[in-house]
């Protein structure tokens, strides 16, 4: 599984596939998300070094949870995986 710093699984993401996106570790630092522009919330979880939102102490954040209820829902879940 190819996680991106916010639980989704790059291997199945539909996005991933369309865009030929590489995964947001590789992309989002350039500015380079299928969406043009920055991601905040890998910008928030690099800004604070974690390798992933899973590790924050403000997990789920409001941010994560509005942007799980909107796509890729399972990615607490992985996230909560990912931080035991």
């Amino acid at each position: 599984m190819n996680l991106s710093m916010c639980g989704i699984d790059c291997d199945s993401c539909k996005y991933c596939k369309e865009n030929k996106c590489q995964g947001c570790r590789i992309s989002a630092p350039k500015g380079e998300c299928v969406w043009g522009g920055r991601c905040e919330l890998h910008d928030c979880a690099e800004k604070k070094k974690l390798p992933h939102c899973g590790k924050c102490e403000s997990f789920p954040c409001v941010k994560l949870e509005e942007w799980a209820t909107e796509e890729n829902p399972e990615r607490i879940d992985n996230l909560r995986k990912l931080a035991t």
